[in-house]
């Protein structure tokens, strides 16, 4: 598939002067976003920027081809459309689809306002920000105006020509399963390890201080008889011994697999440069991950809120109201991440207004009172800009989410029943159904996986263990990601699991999978 770099056009005048004044209405609002270039593509030039992950150019890699093709038989028969995609950069990318009426083009362009104040501003997306050679650096919290370098459309073509290069001199067939495999393992990263303070490393003197001998606490005068000499030399002995012994490779379990790989594989330079590109852009759309119902929510507030009160003028908001309705649907056992982020973000905004919080609320037992409590605080707008930037998908739910909001839109978990060979409501319960939804979210639904001997049995094998959490690794998928593994590391992998409660240890030589109960 080319790339379609070279396919888009610039949006027409009558729509520039609209994406013109609906950004200032968006700033004097409240807004504080990045400057947001918009392109028109036709769909099919849109299936390839999606398919892409909505950038221009990529790697070369046959899974974006079959993306597209997912996304086009898609659209052909009916079943999805793509209005809108837009880039976490600096400044960001808008894409708008060709055909789209008027009203639908000033809704999405309402839409991106949300998303890119939303990139900017959002704790999270702050691990996207780059120094300047184009390296993603620590993120830290900046005291007044914030104008963060995201390079990310030239980082991606620079990833696409590193990969080409490599696949032009070691041949496709060589470069391209070895991307396979890289790309098997994209989520065994460690989604906050960008936050994360690194250790400073210790100087001669301060590594010369840890290995003194303890002395028990004695006065001088008492010291030589409290510490005699032999004791002294005995716990020195100790202490050398215990420094000679061979330590555990890593010393604490490590998330980050990719890094450790990266670090300790035995990998060519190419073959580390192309797992580097991959470690790279996995991290690039963790935030995204992490704010899927949070940043979708900003966004549908912000095009609601600026249609209804200053962009769509009365001969537009029918239009403007089946479009939304559209957007905000929700089908039967399906999460639609517009509607429960919009509706909680409502949610706090009037309980904020109406001061429905704090230790007198809480304590509250008379339940019309609460019905009719309203303080009028005036503080929802505040608080919403706070949940904006301070919070992720699982922090807002967990803080956000009431008993009162799960029974006024109708929240219930299920699950298939085998008797009845459906979907079924499970429960009702908001707990329940709290925990279910958070555990989805929590690390996105992935297992979590960890390095925890890279000399496993001291025969060079890495050893990895699964935090179990209730759900067993599928075995299909289980036996693809040892594979991988041993592709990149080069030797045996093991994995530690549990299967059906019961400690199982999962091996591949290369060769041979098998597996064994641990006692």
């Amino acid at each position: 598939m080319a790339s379609p770099s070279a396919l888009k056009t610039s949006i027409p005048g009558y729509l520039r002067r609209e994406q013109e004044r609906i950004e200032v209405i968006a700033r004097e609002q409240g807004l504080d976003f990045f400057p947001i270039v918009c392109e028109m593509l036709a769909y099919d030039q849109m299936n390839e920027v999606a398919a892409f992950g909505g950038f221009p150019q990529r790697y070369p890699h046959w899974r974006f081809g079959m993306e597209y093709e997912q996304l086009s038989k898609s659209y052909e028969y009916g079943l999805s459309k793509i209005y809108e995609m837009v880039i976490n950069n600096n400044p960001s990318f808008a894409y708008l689809l060709e055909g789209n009426s008027l009203v639908d083009q000033k809704m999405v362009m309402c839409h991106v306002c949300g998303h890119v104040d939303f990139f900017k501003n959002n704790f999270v997306f702050r691990a996207t920000d780059l120094d300047a050679r184009g390296q993603v650096v620590q993120p830290t919290r900046q005291p007044g105006h914030y104008d963060p370098n995201r390079k990310w459309i030239d980082k991606m073509a620079n990833h696409g020509s590193r990969i080409s290069r490599h696949m032009a001199r070691h041949g496709v067939d060589k470069v391209e399963p070895f991307l396979d495999s890289c790309l098997s393992l994209e989520n065994l990263i460690d989604p906050y390890d960008p936050f994360k303070a690194r250790a400073p490393i210790a100087d001669a003197d301060e590594e010369e201080k840890v290995q003194e001998v303890p002395r028990l606490r004695a006065k001088g005068y008492m010291d030589k008889f409290i510490n005699p000499d032999e004791y002294i030399d005995e716990q020195r002995k100790k202490l050398e011994a215990e420094r000679d012994k061979p330590k555990k490779h890593p010393e604490q379990p490590e998330r980050d697999v990719l890094r450790f790989l990266l670090d300790n594989a035995p990998l060519e330079r190419w073959e580390r440069d192309c797992l580097e590109v991959i470690r790279e852009e996995a991290y690039y759309f963790v935030p995204q991950m992490q704010t899927k119902i949070l940043n979708e929510g900003w966004a549908s507030y912000w095009h609601s809120k600026l249609m209804t009160t200053k962009v769509a003028d009365a001969s537009e908001i029918l239009d403007y109201a089946e479009r939304n309705a559209g957007v905000m649907a929700t089908s039967g056992g399906r999460l639609n991440p517009y509607k429960l982020g919009v509706e909680l973000l409502r949610d706090v905004q009037e309980r904020w207004d109406r001061g429905m919080f704090g230790k007198d609320w809480e304590e509250c037992d008379d339940m019309r009172a609460k019905q009719h409590w309203d303080l009028r605080l005036g503080l929802g707008m505040k608080k919403l800009l706070e949940v904006r930037s301070l919070y992720n998908d699982v922090t807002f739910l967990d803080e956000f989410l009431t008993p009162e909001f799960a029974i006024r839109h109708k929240l219930f978990a299920f699950e298939w029943n085998g008797r009845n060979d459906r979907y079924e409501i499970a429960t009702r319960e908001f707990k329940q159904v709290k925990e279910k939804l958070l555990f989805q979210l929590t690390n996105f639904g992935n297992p979590f996986i960890y390095v925890e001997d890279a000399n496993h049995e001291n025969r060079g094998e890495l050893l990895l263990a699964h935090k179990h959490s209730g759900i067993d690794l599928r075995a299909d998928y289980a036996k693809e990601v040892l594979a991988a593994l041993v592709r990149v590391w080069k030797r045996p992998v093991c994995l530690s699991t549990k299967v059906e409660d019961k400690p199982v240890m999962l091996r591949f030589d290369g060769k041979e999978h098998s597996s064994k109960s641990l006692k």
